[in-house]
């Protein structure tokens, strides 16, 4: 079997499957499940929320079947059984945060329990920081994994930004499954992330009829964050970093600067840079291409620092990465330039 072939199959796969739940699933949704608009919400009529049950339910599905009839390496097929296992988990999580909100506190422990299980038992053998104490290593491993769940539901406010950012970096992740330097196990689950993603996106295209919700947007955090974490195993730390940056940077100095100004950070609120940009005269359409656009770019450059691994060409991509998102982040900042104004 050529090696791209598994990979193209589960993302068809993936996509054919998680669209058709989407329609299926839309109806009872609506009845049970939709998304009221809040001080948080971009838009304006309730919407149906729960997308992510259609994602997760094509990936795993299409996933699954090719594994039954594909060999992997020695404990690979058990380690992807129990990321999803973890990612089911916190689908349910997400699933009773949104018909019922949950305490912050008790989100919180929940999220930690599922990225702990994944620490411990999927990724025992991945040392980012040999130097550390093991310890140390493994808290601050608990501590990004679970704040990249939540910046992950943090960043889907918006129609499509979730499908642009998540589909270029598993795009990104299943070819270094194919090529390398990442596991095929790793890439296999890349491909049907991605394919579930793509069948999600003509729901959630501007204006959404669907939304993936916290049953979807947490676990869709945790695998990306697997994904990553399996990257920079490898050594490629710096292609691991550069991937993310765009949602990493947003939320991140976001949230920063709300707990600068003593604001309960746990509350919806609309302080975002690609919030701030539907504030400040762009289209939710305009939004997400850009963003597409330097996702597109930044895997160019985490592509060149696995190419070239000297330490020059990391701090270099590196630094074009972080330039590149700054800029953007800029841009959204301010009030869009008008002819007419």
């Amino acid at each position: 079997m050529e090696p791209y072939f598994a990979p193209l199959l589960i993302a068809v796969a993936a996509a054919a499957a998680a669209g058709r739940l989407c329609v299926l699933l839309r109806p009872l949704l609506v009845r049970y499940a939709l998304a009221r608009p809040n001080a948080r919400s971009s838009h304006r009529i309730p919407t149906p929320q729960g997308g992510g049950i259609a994602v997760l339910a094509g990936a795993f599905l299409a996933l699954g079947l090719v594994l039954l009839f594909m060999p992997l390496p020695a404990g690979a097929r058990d380690t992807l059984l129990l990321v999803m296992a973890a990612s089911v988990l916190l689908a349910i999580v997400g699933a009773w945060d949104d018909i019922k909100p949950l305490p912050a506190w008790l989100r919180l422990i929940l999220q930690a329990l599922c990225v702990g299980l994944v620490l411990l038992y999927a990724a025992p053998d991945v040392r980012l920081f040999p130097a550390l104490p093991l310890p140390l290593e493994r808290a601050l491993a608990l501590f990004a994994g679970v704040w990249f769940v939540n910046l992950t539901n943090f960043m889907d406010g918006i129609d499509w930004i979730t499908v642009m950012g998540i589909v270029p970096l598993c795009g990104a992740l299943a070819l270094c499954g194919i090529l390398g330097p990442l596991d095929q196990g790793s890439g296999l689950l890349a491909a049907a992330l991605l394919g579930g993603l793509v069948g999600f996106a003509p729901f959630n295209k501007p204006s959404a009829r669907l939304f993936l919700g916290d049953v979807g947007s947490l676990p869709i955090g945790l695998l990306t964050a697997y994904l990553l974490y399996r990257l920079a195993g490898t050594g490629a730390l710096t292609a691991a970093l550069i991937l993310p940056l765009y949602h990493v940077l947003d939320s991140t100095i976001t949230l920063l600067r709300r707990l600068a100004r003593g604001e309960k950070v746990w509350e919806a609120h609309r302080s975002h840079f690609y919030q701030q940009a539907t504030n400040n005269g762009y289209a939710v359409s305009e939004i997400v291409a850009q963003v597409a656009l330097l996702n597109l770019g930044l895997i160019v450059l985490g592509a060149m620092t696995i190419a070239f691994p000297n330490f020059w060409v990391q701090f270099a991509g590196l630094f074009a990465a972080l330039l590149l998102t700054g800029i953007l982040l800029r841009r959204f900042s301010r009030k869009r330039f008008s002819l007419a104004g």
